[in-house]
């Protein structure tokens, strides 16, 4: 071998190793300046929901014990597969099925002043609430029904040739309750998909039933002309309070209310199916993105930091692998548990995977701690 050659081999062995890149944001977890944790692999397999029973929407959990609530949205409801809310243990153990029948449900809370589960009962526009650790006979409670209000004004949106256009809101005033939110002080806040709307519920853990409920916001920015039809949903306050977060799904959009004004606006865009919230101890505002099968974190500017999870087929068993229509994150520790709504949206055939979804899941997420990247 001519020694140029020999030469430039040694250097190629030797040196090539000291410039390789370094290992990426989504292979470490760890990101530099402003970079960003991409983990698609980071969704396991909690608690397989009985066969059955469809469509897994809400969640909610009992920190104290580990206690993981999951309430279904089947719209359809009928014997063959009712709507149910399920306690699972912190092993993912189902302990025990509450049946409601043709009523799908969709937001969950735990509050933990009076141990029970509050419920959005889609189905009735009410919302009620259950001993945290009920059985198949434990009554349920009616804590209030969301009155009927229609559609919000119009919306003008401005396009970049400076016309705009005017987006008119049909309503057949169907109170949709979708998400729920506490305050520190006992409040109920509520969203309503298909009114644009936020109701509050003051003191709803003591007040005389059926308790009042009270119209905070009507704003164009709450309903919704895109898909999945669904307008104003997930919710989550900042850790002072002082402003509550708001999803719109069909909007792709995440809103902010502030709650000294009642002012909405757009604290960011373009997240694909923006569902259920939570915000993290460290400040994370976590969002579902439905409709890109994934889970993503916002930091307090609105910009994606975090993304965690992917859609990897489906199983044998006929379960979602990894995360399918993710719709309502909870936190418990440095775990989040997220439901895999899976459900078929369009009429066409053979075009979307929740199509052979056979049974239900909710997935596990480890939380990236915060240090783990400076993403402010």
């Amino acid at each position: 071998m001519p020694k140029r050659y020999l030469l430039t081999l040694l250097v190629l062995l030797f040196v090539a190793p000291l410039i390789t890149p370094p290992t990426s944001d989504a292979d470490s977890g760890k990101g530099n300046g402003r970079g960003i944790i991409v983990k698609r692999d980071a969704a396991e397999q909690f608690a397989v929901l009985p066969a059955g029973v469809r469509f897994p929407e809400g969640i909610a959990a009992n920190p104290k014990n580990g206690d993981v609530f999951v309430g279904t949205f089947d719209p359809n409801g009928d014997p063959q597969h009712p709507n149910k809310l399920l306690r699972f243990d912190r092993r993912g153990k189902l302990q025990a099925s509450k049946d409601f029948g043709g009523m799908p449900l969709l937001g969950l809370e735990f509050n933990g002043t009076d141990g029970k589960v509050y419920i959005c009962n889609f189905g009735a526009s009410k919302i009620q609430r259950i001993r945290a650790d009920f059985t198949a006979s434990t009554p349920v409670e009616d804590v209030a029904t969301l009155p009927k209000i229609g559609a919000p004004a119009p919306r003008t949106e401005g396009n970049p040739d400076g016309s705009s256009d005017t987006i008119i809101f049909g309503s057949n005033s169907f109170p949709a309750p979708n998400a729920l939110a506490f305050k520190k002080n006992g409040d109920l806040f509520v969203s309503d998909s298909f009114q644009g709307a936020i109701f509050r519920i003051n003191n709803a853990v003591n007040c005389p039933t059926p308790c009042s409920v009270i119209t905070v916001s009507h704003d164009p920015f709450l309903a919704t002309a895109g898909f999945p039809p669904f307008g104003a949903n997930g919710l989550a306050f900042t850790s002072d309070e002082k402003t509550l977060f708001i999803a719109n799904t069909g909007d792709d959009r995440v809103l902010a209310l502030d709650m000294a004004t009642n002012k909405v606006s757009v604290f960011t865009e373009s997240i694909n199916g923006a569902d259920g919230l939570v915000m993290d101890g460290s400040g994370r505002l976590w969002v579902c993105a439905n409709q890109a099968d994934e889970v993503v974190a916002l930091n307090a500017h609105g910009r994606v930091i975090v993304k965690l999870g992917d859609f990897q087929g489906i199983n044998n068993d006929g379960t979602p692998r990894g995360l399918l229509f993710p719709a309502s994150p909870v936190i418990v520790g440095n775990d989040m548990f997220v439901t895999n709504l899976a459900i078929p949206l369009t009429a066409a055939v053979g075009d979307e995977p929740e199509e052979d979804v056979t049974l239900w899941t909710v997935a596990r997420l480890r939380l990236p701690g915060p240090d783990d990247r400076d993403g402010d």
